[in-house]
């Protein structure tokens, strides 16, 4: 229905659920909302916006599937709609610091508890967790009559009991020369048709549109502490932060805090690319390379298989690696030149370099000078579309059209593009629109496979790993997802795999080695499993991981594409495959009928597996030999040097 309101107009639009089975189904979902507009041959698209911060209060619950479908506004205003299991949500409203004490309001809301009947409210209180120890604070908090929430959204009498307020006495005679962060959640009590059941939400937000930082100072015996509380940046969490206070440390901090602030803001990166585009006009050094491995977080991959080639074969260049911020205390103890990225020395090197070779982006704003040579080696054959080969993007800070428009424009910066093999060739051209020269070579990181697969090596690798060499080694290399994040360039990773039942039936013999994929930013706890589990995610190369493996547990990586190489037992943990095949990435072959080795869903049925290589061996079968010849028939230990030869050996460079 559209009502014409003059300047605008209004639209009432009906979904009905029961016809549109797909937003209910499956795994959990996110939908966006957008007002599409076709005119002049035009077709325009745009994200419906939203501020109404009780949207949730809206949910439609479906008892038979005991989920709820409802509506949110994103960090940025815009209306998504979500589909998840029964869920509390609980955000505070006011909150303020007097004296010694923190006060706040707020409200909770139980979907289901609105809108079915059979339920009461036992009890409420807000749990208080910190990042220094394991305690609780468990406080109990005072109903408030919410009339206004009641009559809005025409709940039940339950939802004028939604309201709560409450008041936390700080211990002013603790001790904070290390920063206490609290973080808040709302469990609550209630009864359902005569059952008692408990249920804590997530942490909890600060929703008021002008909700920002308060602090105040209070003098103690001691000295001085400062009492902090205010919104996450980007989710709005509330965060209440207690430490000592020193007015010149904290002046310091400051300081520290708006240079970095200002480095990574909008007029820093101005100032850079102007400076970038100065120093590209002056000509290049026509020896000088910089690497760059996975946004300078390594010094691994193909990048690393080139610069030791070059080195090895002593070859006249000057080269230095990017790193990152993060990691650069670890490219000070290995005998590597380097620059941090972003600093005055990396933007000269950047600009005045004759060869830039990387494993993944660069930044977007960075322009390739006119005299230099961009090396792109990738990363991975492809199993899951890329680019323009993608239907949909989930990932955070980006929707699909930006997305595949940012990526085709750094793709159009590359001079040569390394590929594997004939099949990838063909998708890279495709997916990166890339139209200048294609490497056909193999990839150069697999080069240490080929050329050190002997028992010397791997017990040396093992060795220097901490691993026990008496024990055989299972390589756990999943990758990420897409749609699971904490945010841009942070993604969450569920570890699936039951760890206790693993140990049980295969500790005897085998340890398990996790390598997560460089994006996932999880720090797994392994409490209970030191002897049998060990987390090598930021081990410097996985190269190596592959070596002292003898056999690989994955599920969509490319790592099966590179580990294949050495011929050894492969299983694929998909236990989600459907939703991951189907909504997220979509596959460019028929991974369930060519994967070189069993597919699994169960812990159970991946230690069937193993135990039946155990007992029989390990012989290649059609499909693995099937799979080598396609994918790893150029891999014989020389892509270096013939990468090396192609781009860095050529006369007219």
């Amino acid at each position: 229905m559209k009502e014409n309101k003059g300047e605008f107009f209004i639209f009432l639009i009906t979904l009905p659920l029961s016809e549109h089975k797909e937003l209910i189904s499956g795994r959990k979902k996110i939908w966006d909302a957008y007002v599409i507009r076709n005119g002049n041959d035009v077709t325009k698209r745009a994200r419906i916006k939203t501020s109404n911060l009780y949207l949730r209060f809206l949910s439609i619950v479906l008892p038979n599937e005991r989920k709820m479908f409802y509506p949110f506004s994103t960090k940025n205003e815009k209306l998504s709609f979500n589909c998840n299991d029964y869920s509390l949500f609980a955000n505070f409203e006011e909150v303020n610091i007097s004296g010694e004490e923190v006060t706040f309001t707020g409200h909770f809301n139980y979907p289901p508890m609105f809108h079915e009947d059979g339920y009461q409210i036992l009890n409420t209180k807000v749990v208080i967790t910190n990042n220094l120890d394991d305690s609780l604070i468990e406080l109990p908090v005072e109903k408030v009559e919410r009339l206004d929430l009641y009559q809005k959204y025409k709940g039940n009498e339950l939802l004028k009991q939604s309201g709560f307020k409450g008041v936390l006495k700080i211990d002013i005679n603790g001790t904070y020369e290390q920063k206490k962060y609290y973080k808040f959640y709302l469990e609550l009590t209630y009864e359902e048709n005569g059952v008692t059941k408990t249920i804590r939400s997530s942490r909890m937000r600060w929703i008021q549109d002008k909700s920002e930082s308060k602090r105040r100072i209070i003098r103690t015996k001691s000295g001085k502490i400062k009492v902090k509380v205010k919104p996450t940046k980007k989710s709005k969490f509330l965060s209440l932060q207690v430490s000592d206070y020193e007015f010149k440390k904290e002046f310091v901090e400051n300081l520290k805090t708006s240079w970095v602030k200002f480095r990574r803001g909008k007029l820093a990166r101005n100032v850079y690319k102007h400076l970038f585009q100065v120093f590209g006009k002056l000509p290049a050094k026509n020896n000088l390379i910089v690497f760059e491995s996975f946004l300078g977080k390594q010094f691994s991959d193909s990048p690393r298989a080139i610069y030791e080639y070059l080195k090895e074969h002593q070859l006249d260049y000057e080269m230095y690696w990017s790193a990152d911020r993060r990691h650069v205390n670890y490219f000070k103890n290995i005998d590597v030149k380097y620059a941090r990225r972003f600093s005055l020395k990396w933007l000269i090197l950047m600009s005045r370099a004759k060869y830039l070779v990387s494993n993944s982006r660069l930044p977007l704003w960075l322009p390739k000078p006119k005299d230099t040579i961009y090396l792109q080696t990738w990363h991975g054959t492809p199993l899951k579309r890329l680019a323009a080969d993608m239907d949909e993007v989930h990932m955070p800070g980006t929707n699909t059209e930006r997305y595949k428009n940012n990526f085709l424009k750094e793709a159009s910066k590359w001079d040569y593009l390394v590929s594997p093999n004939a099949y990838s060739s063909e998708i890279f051209r495709r997916a990166f629109c890339f139209e200048k020269t294609m490497i056909e070579s193999g990839y150069p990181r697999n080069d240490f496979l080929i050329n050190h697969n002997d028992k010397k090596t791997i017990v040396q690798l093992k060795e220097a790993c901490h691993l026990p060499t008496d024990k055989k080694v299972i390589l756990y290399a999943p990758t990420w997802r897409d749609n699971q994040f904490y945010k841009k360039g942070k993604y969450k990773f569920d570890l699936q795999l039951d760890l206790e039942k693993l140990k049980e039936e295969l500790g005897e013999e085998y340890i398990i080695v996790l390598r997560l994929h460089y994006l996932v930013a999880e720090n797994l706890d392994l409490t209970g499993y030191e002897n049998f589990v060990f987390d090598l995610s930021h081990h410097e190369d996985i190269r190596e991981l592959y070596l002292i493996a003898d056999m690989l547990i994955t599920d969509y990586s490319s790592v099966f594409f590179d580990y294949a190489n050495l011929k050894r037992p492969m299983f694929f943990f998909v236990y989600d495959i459907e939703d991951y095949r189907d909504n997220l990435r979509g596959f460019y072959f028929d991974f369930e009928k060519q994967a070189p080795g069993p597919l699994v869903k169960t812990t159970e049925e991946l230690i069937n597996e193993i135990k039946n290589i155990d007992r029989n061996g390990f012989t290649p079968s059609e499909t693995i030999e099937a799979f080598y010849k396609k994918f790893c028939y150029l891999e014989d230990g020389r892509a270096s040097e013939r990468v090396v030869k192609e781009v860095f050996q050529q006369p007219n460079h």
